[in-house]
């Protein structure tokens, strides 16, 4: 017979696999799952351009790739990752949205998506 290695399970031992979320192992022990804590909150107009944001960038996927879509595309994903992380875009982000979207106007101007940013941007900065 071969040894088998680590704890077996007759001797009282743990093998702990995959684990996700909150656990806790012992007597005593206290534990709370807030999912999304630690998320700043956002307030709806900047989940409105989050969503708009997020349609503009696939509705880019479907055009031919110019210098000024592909900035657009950096742009919009820099303004994602932002809100995703503060919970909100910033006006220095809404002014570099804003001349992104100015920038390729001429590609993305039939676009619908292109007119929802443009006014989210509008009605955040206050213009």
């Amino acid at each position: 017979m071969g040894m088998a290695e680590g704890p077996s399970a007759d001797k009282g031992g743990i093998h702990v696999s995959n684990v996700q979320g909150a656990f806790a192992i012992g007597d005593g022990n206290n534990v709370v799952n807030q999912p999304g804590a630690g998320v700043p909150q956002r307030d709806p107009a900047q989940e409105e351009l989050l969503r708009a944001v997020r349609e503009l960038r696939a509705d880019l996927g479907r055009l031919v790739t110019s210098d000024q879509t592909a900035a657009l595309d950096r742009e919009l994903a820099d303004t994602e990752a932002e809100i995703e992380e503060t919970g909100r875009a910033g006006q220095g982000r809404l002014a570099r949205i804003r001349q992104a979207l100015a920038d390729a106007g001429a590609l993305t101007g039939l676009l619908a998506s292109a007119a929802a940013v443009a006014q989210v941007v509008g009605t955040l900065s206050g213009s």
